[in-house]
């Protein structure tokens, strides 16, 4: 993987991460009513996604990204797509059926990103080790 393409999916990610809180924290009470999830879940998701857009946002801006910081994003969206599938899990009977394909289309794609930002960290590694 170019770093250029890195950058492309680590800004999608910070993307997406702003999305993410940009609906649940302001709109968290609505959001919950749709999908059937606690606010405060809702809500938290909300405010982890915050701090993990603002991650991947650094990285895709930097000139050289860390491959230690980009593991670390790359844990923490390992730990969200298990969560998610935790709360269907715990969740899921009192969740509407776009509250479950939300959190599992949703699980899906951060666990597609991770895969991609885990190829991404190898090629850093890669590139150092040549240098």
């Amino acid at each position: 993987m170019t770093l250029s393409t890195l950058r492309k999916v680590l800004a999608f990610d910070a993307a997406s991460c702003g999305l993410v809180f940009a609906t649940c924290v302001p709109a968290g009470r609505t959001v919950a009513a749709l999908t059937g999830l606690p606010n405060g879940v809702v809500g938290a998701g909300g405010w982890i996604c915050l701090a993990a857009g603002l991650l991947f946002a650094a990285l895709a801006a930097s000139r050289s990204p860390s491959r230690l910081l980009l593991m670390l994003g790359v844990a923490g969206n390992a730990l969200w797509v298990a969560a998610s599938l935790g709360v269907v899990a715990v969740l899921g009977g009192s969740m509407t059926g776009f509250g479950i394909a939300i959190v599992l289309g949703q699980a899906g794609a951060v666990a597609a990103l991770t895969g991609l930002e885990a190829k991404g960290a190898g090629a850093i590694q890669a590139r150092t080790a040549a240098a």
